[in-house]
């Protein structure tokens, strides 16, 4: 990981706030903050007094442009397979299969792989003046990190179609009419309108939360063999018969299950 903080972390409570860190260059996304935003999954999954995330980009003038395009172009033909394409899907899929609820805050435009990003969160809040776009097409390459895959089940062929072969910008209104946007905040407003959001999933309890999640998105093709065998795994180990299944085990005797 890169030493400077370009993806910073502020818990408020049981929320946490991850920021991309990069406003000079509107956060556009480098190797190095794949690498910072992999390794702060982990640390949000490792911390139990979490309870959601709110994901947002530093700065007024942008949520996320996108991956740098000075960092890929440098990149040998492999090298854009391994070290950005499949680590961007491996990472943008570890954000999506959070157990922790994560709460977009779109303060301004959402471009390419930041508009990608946005597609991990399970709600989207985003600023008025916030536009959207899969721009890629206009610059002789295709999305990259699920925009083709991700979108889709999110907001339908169709609607992804008119942006990415295209590559038009829609507004926030827009946005919200295709169900890209659930929230369309006070201007200057979406960190505070996604906050709020988060601290109400924070209310309420967490393993339900968590587990309702797992089963949306099971149900929208996304993880349904890991949350089926979470799920039955977790039910099995609350019967009597598992406790005599570990009791047979440490006395080294024969289990006598009884169904319960």
């Amino acid at each position: 990981m890169a030493d400077q903080p370009l993806i910073q972390i502020e818990k408020t409570g049981a929320v946490a706030v991850v920021t991309l860190s990069r406003p000079e260059k509107l956060n556009s996304l480098t190797p190095g903050m794949l690498e910072q935003l992999e390794a702060v999954a982990g640390t949000l999954e490792a911390d139990i007094t979490l309870r959601a995330v709110v994901l947002t980009g530093a700065g007024e003038r942008a949520f996320c442009v996108g991956a740098d395009i000075n960092e890929w172009s440098a990149l040998a033909p492999l090298d854009m397979w391994r070290v950005w394409v499949n680590r961007g899907h491996r990472i943008f899929d570890r954000w999506a299969a959070l157990r922790l609820p994560v709460v977009a805050a779109i303060n301004g435009p959402a471009f390419g792989g930041g508009l990608e990003l946005a597609a991990v969160a399970d709600v989207r809040v985003a600023d008025p003046a916030a536009t959207f776009a899969l721009p890629e097409a206009s610059i002789a390459t295709c999305p990259g990190w699920s925009g083709t895959q991700r979108l889709v089940s999110l907001i339908g062929p169709s609607h992804v179609k008119s942006l990415a072969l295209t590559a038009r910008r829609i507004d926030a209104q827009r946005a919200h009419q295709i169900g890209l946007v659930d929230e369309i905040a006070e201007s200057k407003q979406s960190l505070n309108a996604a906050l709020a959001v988060a601290e109400k999933i924070a209310s309420l309890a967490p393993v339900s939360v968590q587990l309702t999640k797992q089963l949306i998105n099971a149900a929208s093709g996304h993880g349904a063999a890991a949350a089926l065998e979470a799920m039955a795994g977790a039910l099995s180990a609350t019967t009597s018969d598992a406790q005599e299944g570990m009791a047979s085990f440490r006395e080294r005797r024969k289990a006598h299950y009884e169904g319960q």
